[in-house]
């Protein structure tokens, strides 16, 4: 899931403390090297992009790979509708702004799939890095309803509305909010 590297529209947490024309050119750098390093033929990468609008016809994305709206509403609607969006089979969902995420941690996530309906990438500050379901039936009506974004309780609340899931946990990696969590 990517958001267009527009100043103001983007990081603008790490924008407050770092500057906003700052913050967008780290995520759009930050974005170029990530779906270098995670791009295989193992899977398909697919970006989830936003603005609707303009993201989908964006030239900052790599022109090669296949694009969808996320839509409107929270971030767990579009991602709940990204999930029931795709074809059946297993899927992963990863924000860009990830520096640590490598082709090893999804390869994990995708096996973990093997046992588990879900499977998450829990975040160091209490939130989560990748999201993935199996996906032989559609997700949980409820999936991702009353999760308290941005906060230290979103995975907690997250596996809380997969009800009835076996959910498994992957590796803990490190998201960038803030200009502390650029270094480290």
């Amino acid at each position: 899931m990517l958001k267009e590297p527009r100043a103001g529209r983007v990081k603008t947490r790490l924008g407050r403390e770092i500057g906003m024309v700052e913050a967008a050119w780290w995520f759009r750098h930050q974005t170029a090297r990530l779906l270098r390093r995670v791009e295989d033929p193992r899977w398909r990468l697919v970006l989830a992009v936003t603005p609707d609008r303009g993201g989908m016809a964006s030239r900052v994305w790599p022109g090669h790979l296949p694009r969808v709206a996320q839509g409107g509403g929270d971030l767990g609607h579009r991602m709940g509708r990204l999930l029931r969006g795709m074809p059946p089979g297993p899927v992963c969902i990863i924000g860009g702004d990830i520096p640590g995420v490598r082709k090893a941690h999804l390869a994990k996530a995708f096996r973990m799939l093997g046992q588990n309906d879900a499977v998450f990438g829990p975040a160091e500050d209490g939130g989560f890095w990748l999201v993935g379901m199996k996906r032989v039936a559609r997700p949980p009506a409820g999936v991702f309803r009353g999760v308290r974004w941005s906060t230290g309780a979103a995975l907690e609340d997250s596996v809380a509305s997969l009800s009835g899931c076996r959910v498994g946990y992957c590796d803990t990696l490190r998201d960038v909010d803030r200009a502390a969590d650029l270094v480290g």
